[in-house]
């Protein structure tokens, strides 16, 4: 029986879905982080429970054939890249796996995934960093990347998920801190200034935006900030201030003022342009998201005839690279701000036959079918908890011809897709999508046709 501060010698035979790797021990299940399929490690047992254990490796003996050496030099202590030691073909193998794995054992559908879908880079492909501000106990200022299963930060310099330019932000940030004695925000207390610095790039564009997050009303030495920053960023298009006063893990308060440019910056997208503001959702690999939505279309198999409900459409993005082969594009998001830069960038792109709806998916859903309006393709793409039973339930009463669920999460998509079979909807075809490299995280594209 398996104890705590054993040392055991153990092979890896596979992999979670955080990145963790798998074994078996006298026949418990034992997990390890930064371990590969393939590994013959040492481990020392930190925790046990009545059906499993998890170890942290002491040492590996014989390494896997997909063990590569990590680049970063806090790879083991930030915990992002989960696979950050994996060689990255076979973290893509791994991923689709786990892809056919979560619809088979939560959903009971034997179906293969198409190729997975990838991006040239696995590196330096973020457009978006949220960094995370504590102060150590010197009063230095940390900003960096959360531990894992914590909200202690590691102090990074330079991710090599975010582009280089990312490195200047933070940089800056450092020395007005430091010089200016600016107060972080500590959770325990809920008291100090600066929470997080949270920056976003158009990868077209080329526009940079950053946007300080407060405990509070103001920033002093803003003066001296924003010269700072507009000195090492030529690219630097907008500084935005928000405030988040609330006892919260979330990131963004939901007012915003503009410090400097015009509040949001601009990128191009499957030949579009969208404004992005420090609300609005978009997808942090541009490249790859190019990639998925064309996947998406695809799926949709539009012929200029079909009314396209968009579900947590965010800025529009999905329904607009749509637009030009449908007869109208109906898009539903929650946030108003995101709402706002869906219908203008509608304008921005000439395109009329777009309708935005700030509201609650369920509710917009149950608005639209007392409307009459029945959908020919639905396209929901909701946040990693996936959809209620109530919105599918409606959105299957609408009617739809096909249905092309984009998730970030196959877990909840095979849950979801489960219920839509029994719903009236055959899931067809499942493609991954590898929108955030060398993390645990993978995006998979579904397409459901009406039985």
């Amino acid at each position: 029986m398996l104890k705590k501060n054993d040392k055991i010698a153990i092979n890896i035979d596979s992999c979670t879905s955080l990145g963790s790797g798998v074994g078996k021990y006298n026949g418990m299940t034992v997990f390890a982080a930064n371990t590969a399929p393939g590994d013959h490690a040492v481990l020392h047992i930190i925790k046990v429970k009545p059906n499993y254990a998890i170890g942290k490796v002491e040492k590996i003996i014989h390494p896997s054939k997909m063990r590569i050496q990590p680049e970063c030099p806090v790879f083991e202590k930030c915990g992002g890249c989960a696979f950050g030691h994996i060689d990255y073909e076979e973290e893509l193998k791994i991923k689709a796996q786990q892809v056919k794995d979560n619809f088979k054992r939560l959903a009971g559908i034997e179906i293969e995934p198409q190729p997975i879908i990838s991006g040239k880079n696995d590196k330096r492909y973020r457009n978006k960093a949220q960094y995370p501000v504590q102060s150590d106990s010197n009063g230095l200022a940390l900003i960096g990347f959360y531990a894992p299963h914590s909200h202690r930060v590691v102090d990074c310099a330079d991710c090599l998920l975010q582009p280089e330019e990312f490195k200047k932000v933070t940089d800056v940030f450092r020395n007005w801190v430091r010089l200016f004695k600016i107060s972080t925000y500590n959770e325990a207390t809920h008291k100090g200034l600066l929470r997080h610095i949270y920056v976003r790039k158009a990868v077209k564009t080329d526009e940079l935006m950053v946007c300080v997050v407060i405990n509070g009303n103001d920033i002093p030495f803003k003066d001296e900030l924003i010269f700072e920053l507009k000195d090492a960023l030529p690219n630097l298009k907008s500084i935005v201030l928000n405030k988040n006063k609330k006892d919260t893990n979330v990131v963004l308060g939901d007012e915003c003022i503009t410090l400097y440019g015009n509040g949001y910056i601009t990128d191009e997208l499957c030949s579009l342009r969208f404004d992005i503001s420090p609300l609005s959702f978009y997808q942090v690999n541009h490249d790859t998201a190019e990639l998925l939505y064309n996947k998406a279309k695809e799926y949709a198999g539009l012929s200029g005839n079909e009314t396209v409900l968009d579900l947590y459409c965010g800025t529009g993005t999905i329904g607009l690279t749509m637009a030009k082969d449908a007869k109208q594009i109906i898009g539903v998001e929650i946030i108003p701000q995101a709402i706002q830069n869906a219908v203008e960038n509608a304008k921005k792109n000439g395109i009329d036959n777009a309708r935005f709806i700030c509201a609650d998916a369920s509710k917009a859903a149950e608005m639209l079918k007392e409307e009459g309006i029945q959908p020919d393709v639905a396209i929901i793409d909701p946040p990693r908890k996936g959809c209620s039973r109530d919105l599918l339930e409606t959105l299957s009463k609408m009617n739809p011809n096909r249905i092309v669920y984009v998730s970030c999460d196959s877990a909840t998509l095979a849950r979801d897709v489960k219920i839509l079979e029994e719903l009236g909807y055959n899931p067809e075809e499942v493609t991954p999508v590898d929108m955030f490299p060398r993390t645990p995280h993978c995006e998979a594209v579904c397409l459901l046709t009406r039985k």
